[in-house]
């Protein structure tokens, strides 16, 4: 892995998909405040608690097992050496500030999925620093749902996003509030996965090399293979 300037680790070449200035370091703060306000706040919040039922999806702190019941607390009590049950200022002290083992991708997923995913939503369940905290994620789960469905059938699309039997995804939306930037960006990373699956890599990626025909038969002649479209 390579390291920037300040010995901390670079991974701006290692995320092909994210922006080209995104800093995993500058967002994980933020994120971390989108999980605390999620655990602590939204989950016990009226209208968040009622979108989630109609969406059939279960809240940390009604999971039937291990509920999570606070950023605070891992639903479950820790016990020191001796048998003396540590608080949770105590437990999270002895775990090195561990967050609790609560995901916020589920809800994005759905939300994305279902047509929820906007601005006003995604404020009440992630709190004020949503965009910087999980905006990155909830861009890149909008085009997994653009290539979702590009890849399979309906059928096998819900069912990529239901949650086992008891969270199911009551339906499916197309995707809301769509501009033309992001369909560009869909289009671009759409390619890169054809050119995947086609071994069109390093050498061989679009307009790297040489002319020449791919496994796939497909030769442009201009000094680069040409993408594979889904038609073809």
């Amino acid at each position: 892995m390579a390291f920037s300037q300040g010995g901390k680790p670079s991974l701006h070449r290692e995320q092909p998909f994210l922006d080209a200035n995104f800093d995993v370091f500058e967002w994980h703060p933020y994120f971390q405040s989108c999980v605390r306000y999620f655990l602590d706040h939204a989950q016990y919040n009226g209208p968040v608690q009622a979108l989630a039922a109609y969406l059939n999806i279960q809240l940390p702190f009604q999971k039937p097992s291990r509920p999570v019941l606070s950023s605070r607390s891992a639903g479950s009590p820790s016990v020191a050496g001796g048998g003396h049950v540590l608080n949770n200022k105590q437990s999270g002290a002895a775990t090195g500030g561990v967050y609790p083992n609560a995901t916020l991708l589920p809800y994005i997923r759905r939300l994305v999925a279902t047509g929820y995913d906007f601005p006003a939503v995604m404020h009440g369940f992630f709190g004020d620093d949503w965009e910087a905290g999980v905006g990155p994620l909830h861009e890149q789960e909008r085009r997994n749902y653009l290539f979702a469905a590009k890849s399979d059938s309906w059928l096998d699309v819900k069912a990529a996003y239901d949650m086992g039997d008891d969270e199911t995804v009551p339906f499916l939306r197309p995707l809301q509030n769509v501009s033309e930037k992001e369909i560009c960006a869909a289009e671009a990373g759409w390619s890169e996965w054809l050119a995947m699956q086609d071994w069109m890599l390093g050498p061989r990626a679009p307009g790297g090399g040489a002319g020449h025909t791919n496994r796939m038969g497909h030769y442009d002649g201009k000094g680069g293979p040409r993408v594979k479209k889904e038609e073809d």
